[in-house]
C-alpha cells in the first residue's frame, strides 16, 4: 500500500503469482500502481464544470493537458494509515471542502487479505450539512498477455467522442464479447463505460483465474491500450460525466457509501 501516492496498492501477489501489475521499485505516481480509489467521483467530468442545486462549480483540470477533469482527487492525495496488521489495512482521507472538490468529506479504503481472497472496500461519508453529490470507484491494473481472457456481463456499453466522454449506449458486445469470454489483448484502445453490470467477472490468466465480485458498483469501465502488458476493469456506481448527467447519487447528512470489490483466486 502507498498512502502517500493516493492510497494506492503497489502491488498483490498470490504464491508467486501477479494478482495485480506491479508498481516497480522506485514508484511515483498512481497512474503506475496496481489499483487506485476513485473519489468522489469516477472517470471524467466534462471540462471540470458542473451545475448543483443552482450553483455553478469549476473544478481543476487534473490530468495534464486532459480537458476534463479525472478521476476524483483521491488519487492525488497524501492518506493517514488508521489500521495497519497482519490482514487488513485501511487508509483515510479527510477532504476540507478545499481545492478539487467543493463539499466535505471523509474516505476510506481498506484492504484485506483471507485465504486465496483480496477484498478492497472504499467508503465516502458526507460531511456537509447539506444532501451532496457523491461516487465511487476502482481502478485496478490487471496483467495482459496472449492467454488473458475476461468474462463480464453488461447491458449496454458506451460510445465516447474524441475526448473520451460517452455519446451514446450501444450493444455491450460492441468492444468484445465478454459476455462469454473473450481475449482481452488486441491492437486498439478499448476506453469505454458498460452500464448494467451484475457485479461479477471473470478473468483468466496463463496461471491461475480470478474472480471479481463487486457490491456497491452498478458499471464497469474497461481501459484496454494497445500494445500493453496491462488493462483496467474499474468498477464503479456511476457513468463518466454523470453529475452534468442527471447520474450521480446523492448523500444526506452523515450518510456513508461503500463499494466493495472482492478478488479470488484459483
Amino acid at each position: 500500500m502507498q498512502p502517500e501516492l493516493g492510497a494506492s496498492i503497489a502491488a498483490l501477489d498470490h504464491e508467486g503469482r501477479t494478482v495485480l501489475r506491479h508498481a516497480g521499485d522506485t514508484p511515483a505516481d498512481p497512474l503506475d500502481s496496481g489499483c487506485f480509489p476513485l473519489i468522489p467521483y469516477a472517470n471524467r467530468i466534462a471540462h471540470g464544470r458542473f451545475g448543483w442545486d443552482g450553483t455553478t462549480h469549476r473544478l481543476p483540470l487534473n490530468f495534464a493537458d486532459h480537458p476534463h477533469s479525472l478521476h476524483g482527487i483521491g488519487w492525488q492525495r497524501r492518506w493517514t494509515v488508521a489500521q495497519h496488521d497482519a490482514g487488513r489495512v485501511a487508509l483515510t482521507l479527510d477532504h476540507d471542502g478545499g481545492e478539487g472538490w467543493p463539499w466535505r468529506f471523509r474516505a476510506v479504503q481498506a484492504v484485506t487479505l483471507s485465504p486465496g481472497v483480496a477484498t478492497i472496500e472504499l467508503s465516502v461519508a458526507n460531511c456537509e450539512a447539506a444532501r451532496v453529490p457523491a461516487g465511487l470507484g476502482l481502478h485496478p491494473y490487471f496483467p495482459c498477455d496472449a492467454a488473458t481472457r475476461l468474462k463480464a456481463r453488461a447491458r449496454e456499453a458506451w460510445l465516447s467522442d474524441e475526448t473520451l466522454l460517452p455519446l451514446e449506449p450501444v450493444p455491450a458486445s460492441t468492444f468484445g464479447e465478454w459476455a462469454q469470454g473473450a481475449a482481452v489483448q488486441g491492437d486498439t484502445l478499448i476506453d469505454h463505460a458498460h452500464d448494467g453490470w451484475d457485479g461479477t467477472a471473470r478473468i483468466e490468466q496463463a496461471d491461475h483465474v480470478l474472480t471479481l465480485r463487486a457490491q456497491g458498483a452498478s458499471a464497469f469501465h474497461l481501459y484496454r491500450p494497445p500494445g500493453m502488458d496491462f488493462f483496467c476493469f474499474e468498477p464503479v456506481d456511476h457513468l463518466p460525466d454523470a453529475i452534468n448527467r442527471g447520474g450521480m447519487k446523492r448523500l444526506a447528512p452523515g450518510e456513508t457509501r461503500t463499494l466493495t470489490l472482492a478478488l479470488a483466486i484459483d
